[in-house]
Order: C-alpha cells, then sequence, then structure tokens
C-alpha cells in the first residue's frame, strides 16, 4: 500500500474590476469574465463554505443584496459537478437568469456598495506534513487535517481531472486495493454538503470499513 500525502491549500483572491449593480449587469459580467472567474464564485464557493441556502456567489448576491429569493433559490440549485466544461456551467447560469427575467419583472439595483464584484483566485497548494501508510491512519487523518484538505481533495479533485473522481478514491482504489470503499466515495455528490458534513460523512464511511477489518481479527 502506498502512502497518502495529505495537501491543503489556500485561496489568493484576484480582482477583474468587473462588477455589476443590477441584474442584466450581473449576466452581461457572466458572458464575459474568465473561466478562472466562474470557477472562483461556482466551485470555490465549497471553500468558503455554504452559507444557509446559498451554493454559489451569484444567488448569494442575488438573495441579499437583490432581495430576490426566488432567482437565489434558481441559481442554488444548479450543481456545478454535473458540467463537463466551464463553458456550459456559464451558459446554464446566463440561462437561468435569462428565464426568470421573462416571467418575473426586473429587479431593483444593488444598493451603493453592494455591488457584485467579479473576483478570479490563485490557489496555493502546500503539504501539512500528515500521511496514512494504512487505512487506519488515514481515518485519523481525516478526522482532524485542516478543513481546506477536505475540500482540496476531495471537492476540487473532482474538477482537477475534468470532473472524475477525488483524490480520496483514487487513492483507495488504486493504491491501497479498497475498490469498494473508494465506489462508495464517488457516489457522494459534493454539492450535498459543506466542508465539514462532507468530513463526517468519509470518516463515517471509512470508519465502518476499519471497524470491519477490526471485528475479524
Amino acid at each position: 500500500m502506498q502512502l497518502f500525502i495529505f495537501k491543503q491549500c489556500t485561496s489568493i483572491l484576484k480582482a477583474t474590476q468587473q462588477k455589476a449593480a443590477t441584474i442584466r449587469e450581473l449576466v452581461l459580467g457572466i458572458k464575459e469574465v474568465s473561466d478562472a472567474s466562474i470557477f472562483h464564485h461556482t466551485y470555490q464557493y465549497f471553500l468558503k463554505g455554504h452559507i444557509l441556502e446559498y451554493t454559489n456567489d451569484f444567488a448569494q448576491w442575488v438573495g441579499e443584496a437583490l432581495e430576490e429569493k426566488t432567482l437565489s433559490e434558481h441559481l442554488s440549485i444548479i450543481d456545478p459537478y454535473t458540467f463537463d466544461k466551464i463553458s456550459e456551467l456559464r451558459t446554464r447560469i446566463v440561462g437561468v437568469i435569462k428565464d426568470y427575467l421573462g416571467h418575473f419583472p426586473e429587479p431593483r439595483p444593488a444598493l451603493r456598495g453592494n455591488e457584485f464584484y467579479f473576483n478570479e483566485s490563485a490557489t496555493i497548494i502546500f503539504p501539512t506534513g500528515i500521511v496514512a501508510h494504512n487505512l487506519a491512519e488515514f481515518l485519523q487523518a481525516l478526522k482532524y487535517v485542516d478543513s481546506s484538505s477536505i475540500y482540496y481533495h476531495f471537492y476540487e479533485g473532482r474538477s482537477r481531472g475534468i470532473y472524475g473522481p477525488d483524490d480520496f478514491s483514487t487513492w483507495l482504489s488504486d493504491k491501497a486495493d479498497e475498490k469498494e470503499l473508494s465506489e462508495r466515495l464517488r457516489h457522494i455528490d459534493p454539492f450535498m454538503y459543506d466542508i465539514e458534513s462532507m468530513r463526517r460523512l468519509i470518516v463515517q464511511i471509512v470508519e465502518q470499513r476499519v471497524q470491519k477489518d477490526m471485528e475479524t481479527l
């Protein structure tokens, strides 16, 4: 069994100088900004943690700055992990907003100071100094590593491999000969959990496997 090296990450924010005060300006910005900006405001929202019912920065701004709860709900149910390309996700977000505008009056502009600022971010990755040589050590590490480590290996791991398997599942399958356990993790939808809820779920699943081994001793 090859060891698993736990890494964690931090996000360095980069402003794009583009902002939106109205819903139509938001749509225009979403069309124009880079893929990195769309990634930051959707996938990397999970690194910041869910805020109540919102699942991306667009939904949060629409719900809080524009007070358009219905539109924020429509944006919040867009699961980025179901798209193969950022361009497809971008198109879906724009389509949801345009469809909303076709059925409801245009929301009022955001108050001064509450505009939406489009940003990008650079992800800085560094080792935690924690490694796992076996499943028991892997389980112990999962309980205590920084939350950004869970994000990097599970959430960003899914997008890093062209929306393929996360790092945990890959190691369990390829290096630890735990294909059944790997499949259980692969079937978890990252969109349904915040980072700490995800940590607890993964720990529970791996713990069940470790306890099964202990019972056979």
